[in-house]
């Protein structure tokens, strides 16, 4: 079917309600209509993600329908027990999260499976703890994370609590697509849904359970309930849902000299007081640092609106208030985390950390200076969650920590995603800790970790390449950097090219070629020889190519240098490939 009988079918049927069919009406150029309609929004391991619009390309209640009925038949499948055990689901603050959640619950219930709905917005690593805790089958989040306020998305997970894996998302997908038209899929009436028992709300007594175990995730518990309170912290739920369940996990374990950013403290779909609801970005914090000034407050963490990221600013000995990077809290950490279970005679000998070939080498060697395993796997939280449930299954390993360069962090074995209430505790615990215990600050902790291993240093650039043409365009470009032979970046000598789409490695000192075990994926990494990387890759969740830069030096001022040349001399390669 061409897009413009898409645009027909949408515009004219009367399925679709007026204000959808009258926007389309509304639309008059074609280039517009074509990327609304030329293909179905991709549904994959990530779900779906993409901005609120008419079409079939967009996040709007017809796609809820469509993907969620897919669900509910891939469910179908497996009986009158996975129909039974029903499915979780949890939303956050964007526009129509909460009325597409209850779309999704009233499609379920429809097909004869059970909805349990949060009774208000939640971060999603709760829902992921909901799905083990309640015994269902599946869970759903509504949520385009920390995208800007014109998105919206929906990822689903399956019964071990992580996003379901590739097999089964091929398998969801496959009767998503089996359903050639849009039309006739309805939901259940909520007051039928109800009385039937399909739809159920939960709240309170699911947070005071998740709670339960993320303070138990304390390494020193009494510490933080006697001297908690002399850590100044400064938090901001960016308009999200971390609000509640970050400040009582903080305030329950002894950390009251807290204070809210106010102006970002209650939801807001327009996210008004940031260009950009994202821990990464320096400016997300403009309104924190004044708070942090305020107060003198040592500490500055924001989670994004579904709460799964946590950023961090510290101040220095300078009084002045300096972002970390993923990676430097992931390192931090992975030190704090590894150093105090082994004083404490609780490292497990079979202890793992996992990471993505996306983060910090330098994790690598704090990890094996404690004779912990390390497992890297592709980017994507999903893929450090699935590393997760194989070692457990297999039994040969005991899982300590899991991190990804983008803000990412989980401990503990009882959700199976990035956690940003359960980093905010744990990076509050380290400040105390090494501020009471060690007279030190996480600077401190920071530098003499470089000191040991070395001087890593990262950054990230990405492109926004929108719609048709953009997919086309990071294609072109990705294909071009496969094509040339690339064995040096501003002089620094590469060794290893890994190509993760063809799933083979090349070592070119040796010439020799070796096959990548992990998922393919539309991934490069060069490696540079003494330590670092360069990688690229298009986002799977946003209309962006990617490009990370690590590098290793002997001092900070060195590996300041060589990061700025290294990212010049790619994204000068990336210009011209994109001017040809």
């Amino acid at each position: 079917m061409s897009f413009q009988d898409r645009y027909r079918i949408w515009s004219e049927n009367p399925y679709f309600d007026e204000e959808t069919r009258q926007e389309l009406r509304q639309t008059s150029d074609q280039q517009e209509i074509e990327d609304r309609f030329y293909k179905d929004l991709e549904f994959g391991t990530g779900g779906l993600r993409g901005i609120m619009a008419a079409g079939t390309n967009r996040m709007n209640k017809y796609v809820i329908r469509k993907v969620t009925q897919g669900l509910a038949e891939y469910i179908c499948d497996h009986g009158p027990d996975g129909m039974k055990h029903g499915v979780v689901i949890a939303y956050d603050s964007r526009k129509f999260s909460s009325d597409f959640a209850l779309e999704a619950a009233l499609i379920l219930a429809q097909n004869g499976v059970k909805a349990y709905l949060f009774d208000a917005l939640r971060p999603t690593p709760e829902l992921s703890f909901a799905v083990r805790e309640l015994g269902t089958i599946a869970g759903i989040v509504v949520t385009a994370s920390h995208n800007p306020k014109a998105y919206n998305g929906y990822k689903v997970y399956w019964e071990d609590g992580g996003q379901v894996p590739p097999a089964k998302a091929d398998e969801i997908l496959a009767r998503i697509e089996a359903r050639e038209s849009w039309l006739g899929i309805e939901p259940m009436d909520h007051d039928e849904a109800k009385r039937q028992g399909l739809l159920q709300i939960i709240g309170e007594e699911i947070d005071n359970r998740y709670l339960s175990r993320v303070k138990e995730l304390a390494l020193h518990p009494n510490l933080d309930a006697q001297y908690g309170k002399e850590v100044s912290i400064v938090y901001t739920p960016l308009h999200g849902a971390g609000n509640k369940l970050v400040r009582r996990a903080l305030t329950e374990l002894g950390f009251s000299s807290l204070t809210v950013v106010r102006e970002q403290e209650l939801p807001d779909p327009d996210f008004t007081t940031v260009p950009y609801p994202n821990p990464e970005i320096s400016t997300t914090f403009d309104l924190a640092r004044s708070y942090g000034q305020k107060v003198n407050a040592e500490l500055l963490i924001a989670t994004d609106p579904d709460s799964d990221r946590l950023g961090v600013v510290l101040r220095d000995n300078n009084g002045n208030y300096i972002q970390l990077t993923g990676n430097q809290i992931g390192v931090l950490l992975t030190y704090y985390i590894l150093s105090q279970k082994k004083d404490l005679g609780i490292l497990p000998q079979n202890a793992t950390i996992i990471k993505t070939v996306a983060s910090t080498d330098l994790a690598d060697l704090v990890a094996q200076s404690f004779q912990v395993a390390v497992e890297n796997v592709l980017t994507g939280f999903k893929f450090i969650a699935e590393k997760e449930k194989e070692m457990e299954d297999g039994g040969w390993g005991t899982f300590q920590f899991g991190f990804e360069e983008s803000y990412g962090y989980l401990a503990g074995d009882f959700v199976r995603d990035k956690d940003g209430v359960v980093a905010a505790v744990l990076l509050a615990e380290a400040a105390l800790y090494y501020q009471r215990i060690e007279q030190r600050n996480l600077f401190e902790v920071l530098d003499s970790i470089y000191q040991k291993f070395g001087y890593f240093l990262d950054s990230q650039e990405s492109i926004t390449l929108e719609g048709l043409q953009g997919h086309e365009e990071m294609e072109r470009i990705m294909d071009s950097l496969r094509q040339e032979e690339i064995s040096e970046l501003c002089g620094i000598p590469i060794v290893t090219i890994d190509d993760y789409e063809r799933q083979i490695g090349r070592n070119l000192l040796t010439g020799e070629s070796y096959p990548l075990t992990l998922p393919r994926s539309n991934v490069l990494r060069f490696s540079f020889e003494g330590g670092g990387f360069a990688m690229v890759r298009p986002s799977g969740t946003e209309p962006k190519i990617k490009f990370y830069f690590s590098v290793k030096a002997s001092t900070f001022s060195e590996a300041e240098e060589s990061l700025r040349q290294i990212r010049g001399d790619v994204m000068n390669r990336i210009s011209a490939i994109r001017s040809q």
